[in-house]
């Protein structure tokens, strides 16, 4: 009788699972040390030793402690979801589709974490020198899926103005308010509607 070995699909299933786990480890200990005793006071070995994994280990999965915090969990799956959007739809559905599905079928423990990483690295100041890095990367990010969706450049000049756009106001709302799924879309549903801004309305006014 010969054996039959897994499959390498299989092999490599079960490695890519097993360094998820480690992964969201060391940022599950990472945060509650944050919380704890502070970020600037919390040491790479203090993370690594809380994870149960070697400092070594740490870097491997993340280059600095900085980048623990930077790192965002939620892009694959926005791309992903924004990926099955069929083409004909309008970019700000499309993406207002996405917000609702991703958010929408979040756990409640990964929206806090979110949450709470958005607090870190906007009102943390020795992490807010690398918002400017952070824009730049969604600037990006963004520009990349909605010219794939429109089946144009990443560097069109009107792409990458409305990833901007985009990018700026997910900044501006992170800063004030919880990223959730009603802030999001009301962020998008104003630039959509082509930034409507006029004065304040009296009280009583409809």
């Amino acid at each position: 009788m010969s054996v039959e070995l897994p499959a390498n699909g299989t092999v490599q299933g079960l490695r890519e699972r097993k360094k998820e786990r480690t992964r969201r480890t060391i940022r599950f200990e990472a945060f509650r040390l944050f919380r704890e005793q502070g970020y600037n006071e919390t040491t790479v070995e203090q993370i690594a030793a809380a994870a149960d994994v070697s400092p070594s280990t740490f870097f491997r999965y993340f280059p600095t402690k900085e980048q623990l915090v930077l790192a965002d969990d939620l892009d694959p799956l926005m791309i992903d979801a924004l990926r099955r959007q069929p083409r004909d739809v309008a970019p700000m559905v499309a993406l207002r589709n996405v917000v609702a599905e991703v958010f929408g079928n979040l756990p409640v423990a990964e929206l806090a974490f979110e949450q709470e990483r958005q607090a870190l690295l906007y009102h943390v100041p020795e992490l807010r020198s690398a918002i400017g890095l952070e824009i730049v990367r969604g600037i990006d990010l963004i520009a990349g899926l909605l010219a794939d969706h429109l089946g144009r450049a990443a560097d069109d000049f009107e792409v990458r103005v409305a990833s901007g756009a985009l990018a700026g106001a997910a900044l501006a709302i992170s800063t004030i308010t919880p990223m959730n799924v009603d802030n999001i879309t009301r962020a998008l549903d104003f630039l959509g509607a082509g930034l409507p801004l006029g004065p304040a309305r009296e009280a009583g006014q409809g």
